[in-house]
């Protein structure tokens, strides 16, 4: 039998997602719902966008389980607050555990992928060294489900931050090399730098942490100082960013390798803001007075977390359950027939 014939969506699709187990903060804000509200608006008619939370990602670190559903309604709550259209019909809202076929073409790619590509992955070697203690093999294959979550949908543009980019190379090498094997089966992502020009970013947008401005601000960090999380007080956030790490320069300049602190105050007032980066820093750079930098942006921060947290409450599980259910029938079909040319290829069907 030929198995040399790729299945197409009618559109192309353009996949994200967002873990459920961990409270987003504002660079997941920033880095990825609102890129992906920006998407929706720009590309849905042309676009299949996929909307997914990954919540059998979600235990690959030790969680508290028994909040992970509620949890899951609520991070997505996030989405819509952002401005997220549920009534587009080429916007598909989806539980990666309800589509089952994610699992079992997990398993499948992981008799394809080497141990020591595994072993390699930045985000494998950072987190188990956070949790040395615990370090499961979900952890060590969360890139592998992440291929599976992609290319069961023939995904070819999957917007995410920086420290992704590995666990997309990835994907793209596991499905060249099960096409090599098999014929071409499967969907194979754009390159990086495609991906990065589609959607008109050199670089993987990240916000800093602002306890250690040398890191990303990271959901799970147990540094509450060091990050914005969307549920925050307005006013617990003020204070956040009022005692933001700096440096001693005694001068405001745009510098990442220099003044990353600095630096990552004036993007988050240019992102929240709306306005430019150049904007922002024509009218702060060469200030001597980082209070005041520090007082403008937590003036941003507070009115921009009062106004979104009357958006979420605003959503209810009502009008969110039933875009997910729809969009979770069509999901399996999708999958399910992705799947079964798979489980042709390697012999199961």
């Amino acid at each position: 039998m030929i198995y040399d014939i790729i299945y197409h969506m009618v559109k192309p699709v353009i996949l994200t997602g967002v873990r459920s187990n961990e409270e987003p903060t504002l660079g997941n804000f920033l880095g990825a719902f609102t890129p992906m509200v920006e998407m929706q608006k720009k590309y849905a008619g042309d676009y299949q966008i996929n909307m997914f939370v990954p919540d059998l990602h979600s235990f690959t670190t030790p969680i508290d389980h028994s909040s992970l559903k509620q949890n899951t309604l609520h991070n997505l709550k996030y989405f819509v607050a952002a401005g997220l259209d549920l009534d587009n019909s080429d916007t598909f809202l989806y539980r990666q555990s309800y589509i089952p076929a994610h699992s079992e073409m997990a398993w499948i790619l992981d008799c394809f992928t080497y141990v020591g590509e595994m072993q390699r992955m930045t985000q494998f070697k950072e987190k188990s060294a956070e949790h040395a203690a615990s370090v499961t093999m979900g952890l060590m294959n969360y890139p592998v489900l992440m291929a599976a979550d992609i290319l069961l949908y023939g995904a070819e543009y999957i917007p995410v931050g920086e420290d992704q980019f590995q666990h997309l190379e990835i994907t793209r090498d596991i499905a060249m090399r099960f096409n090599n094997k098999f014929g071409d089966i499967l969907v194979v992502p754009k390159s990086t730098a495609d991906q990065m020009r589609f959607i008109q970013r050199d670089k993987g947008l990240r916000v800093r942490s602002l306890t250690n401005p040398a890191k990303k601000m990271s959901k799970s960090s147990e540094d509450e100082k060091s990050k914005i999380c969307l549920s925050d007080n307005p006013s617990v956030a003020r204070k956040k960013i009022m005692s933001a790490t700096t440096d001693s320069l005694a001068s405001v300049n745009f510098d990442w390798e220099k003044q990353p602190g600095i630096t990552n105050l004036l993007k988050i007032k240019s992102l929240l803001s709306g306005r430019s980066q150049d904007d922002i820093n024509a009218e702060w750079v060469g200030c001597e007075r980082y209070g005041d930098l520090k007082i403008s942006v937590a003036d941003t921060v507070e009115e921009f977390l009062t106004n979104f947290h009357l958006k979420y409450k605003s959503i209810t599980d009502e009008e969110l359950i039933y875009k997910l259910e729809k969009s979770e029938e069509k999901m399996r079909k999708i999958a399910g027939e992705t799947l079964l040319r798979v489980q042709k290829a390697v012999g199961l069907r």
